[in-house]
């Protein structure tokens, strides 16, 4: 079992930056793929990036690539998604969610987070 609790969400003008993080808690936190996905209000969940269980690969969705990025730190059991140069259309709750495999489907993903909602003003 693994919980996942994510932070650093708010408000912030277009062209600011926020970093969320989110915190494993269980076991084995690096056998894990992890994943941030988002939902806009009236939108279906989308995928933003992943992350391999290392560290050492990442992907993203082609719309957000240059502006966000993944990154993980497993001793502290965190993974990270630093968001650069937002836009409102960036506005959502933004989820991490745990893998055994590596995928772009929320359907795949094991354990997820309660959402941190991120608000871009114009």
């Amino acid at each position: 079992q693994v919980r996942l609790v994510e932070s650093g969400g708010g408000l912030v003008q277009a062209g600011g930056s926020l970093r969320l993080s989110c915190v494993a808690s269980g076991r084995s936190f690096s056998a894990y793929a992890m994943g941030w996905f988002r939902q806009a209000p009236g939108k279906e969940r989308e995928f933003v990036t992943h992350i391999t269980g290392s560290g050492g690969y990442t992907s993203s969705a082609d719309s957000l690539k240059g502006r966000f990025t993944v990154s993980r730190d497993n001793a502290a059991n965190t993974v990270y998604l630093d968001m650069n140069n937002l836009r409102p259309e960036d506005t959502a709750v933004y989820y991490c969610a745990a893998t055994n495999i590596w995928s772009r489907e929320p359907r795949a993903y094991n354990y997820w987070g309660q959402g941190t909602q991120v608000t871009v003003s114009s």
